[in-house]
């Protein structure tokens, strides 16, 4: 039996395994970041997303009833099954009457029933959820109504959420930072 002699390399060398790694953490160092910066982009397109779902879901409500939901009482004694509680205005009983008024059936003055009627209760609802969704930048779903009537109206702070006048229907987000381009979250 003849014994074969290999001459000749088996694996790789210390310089070929340094290069290697040098390459993967150089492929690393570019990649990384382009994650972490579309992970922002995301976030702010689901705010933009969001506001202009909630937009349009008030407009609607506005062309439907000649007022912005929240303003008047969501309660309604008319409805056989459940109503609002919400009675409208600014503050807390705005934001129930808000969430009231889009997430349920409605008639002509905003009242509101979880039971559709098509001659009373026949429109909305303009949510699916009764819940308003978190913003996703802060990922916050506290929610303030305010009646200033201001159509230039900012937010109050970098605490998140939304804010929402039921003057003139202008729902931003309550967040005085800005995006990586300097736009401030409450001007989207």
């Amino acid at each position: 039996m003849k014994r074969v002699i290999r001459t000749g390399q088996k694996g790789f060398t210390l310089v070929e395994l340094l290069i290697v790694v040098i390459i993967l953490a150089l492929l690393a160092a570019i990649v990384v970041p382009q994650f972490a910066s579309s992970t922002d982009d995301a976030k702010l397109s689901s705010l933009d997303t969001t506001l202009s779902n909630m937009r349009a879901s008030i407009d609607l409500y506005y062309q439907q009833h000649g007022e912005y939901p929240g303003k008047n009482t969501a309660v309604d004694v008319a409805c056989t099954a459940t109503d609002g509680t919400g009675t409208g205005g600014a503050g807390a009983q705005g934001a129930q009457a808000f969430l009231d008024q889009l997430s349920m059936f409605t008639d002509e003055d905003g009242g509101t029933c979880s039971v559709r009627d098509a001659t009373v209760f026949k429109y909305g609802p303009y949510l699916k959820k009764n819940t308003l969704p978190s913003n996703p930048i802060t990922n916050v779903s506290t929610f303030e109504v305010v009646d200033a009537g201001d159509i230039l109206m900012g937010g109050t702070g970098a605490a998140g959420g939304w804010k929402y006048d039921i003057n003139v229907g202008k729902f931003i987000a309550n967040d005085t930072n800005a995006d990586a381009s300097g736009v401030l979250y409450d001007k989207h």
